[in-house]
């Protein structure tokens, strides 16, 4: 079955939606689908879940572990941004819980290549939907400057935007930045050694506020 993503705090979590027989919820984030499973344990019979995930191996897997719940758990393959749309579709008014456990899964962070994590090699790509067509690479490559510092400011809250912005624009110059390492090495120059993060990596602000971009999380 491969890997699979374990939730951390499950039971606390869970307990505070309330769980019962005859009760409608929303995962919003279902990842390998451990919180889901166990909500649909504890509303059994007739209990259901409405899923909502983008990233098509974290369905695969999830699918392989709710596989027993059948017509009982829905997964989509959308953005929680559109469960608005999708409930009113599906003539859904009110629901009797929502999960939303936002971040990145041991599932995606434990493939290189999607380039989620800076701590291996691969390509920059970031996009948890293979359907999205922009790339961290291609951000990170053809914005401009300007550009990118307000993506960097404003989604990684990075004090030092417009410096690795600087940086990025010097160092494509010379040659595309195209995988995880070479942007890595780019901020690492482009923030004062002195003032690096001792408790945080100084990439983390930067992925982070890429990989939100590419996926339109907000």
């Amino acid at each position: 079955m491969g890997q699979q993503h374990i939730p951390v705090l499950l039971n606390e979590v869970v307990s505070m939606l309330g769980c019962g027989p005859h009760r409608t919820y929303v995962d919003a984030t279902l990842g390998g689908g451990g919180h889901t499973l166990e909500v649909l344990k504890r509303t059994g019979p007739d209990g259901r879940v409405i899923a909502f995930e983008w990233d098509e191996e974290a369905i695969s897997k999830a699918k392989e572990v709710l596989s027993p719940f059948g017509e009982r758990v829905l997964i989509f393959r959308e953005n929680f941004a559109r469960l608005p749309d999708l409930l009113k579709e599906m003539q859904i008014e009110s629901v009797d819980g929502m999960l939303f456990d936002l971040g990145l899964s041991s599932i995606q962070l434990g493939g290189r290549e999607r380039g989620f994590s800076f701590r291996g090699e691969g390509p920059l790509d970031m996009r948890m939907d293979q359907r999205l067509e922009t790339t961290a690479a291609d951000l990170v490559n053809r914005l401009s400057p300007e550009d990118l510092e307000q993506i960097i400011r404003e989604y990684g809250e990075e004090r030092w935007a417009k410096r690795i912005a600087k940086a990025i624009a010097g160092e494509r110059s010379r040659g595309p930045i195209e995988t995880v390492q070479a942007l890595r090495k780019v901020i690492y120059r482009a923030i004062p050694r002195r003032l690096q993060s001792r408790r945080i990596d100084p990439a983390t602000r930067t992925f982070q506020a890429l990989r939100i971009r590419v996926n339109r999380e907000l």
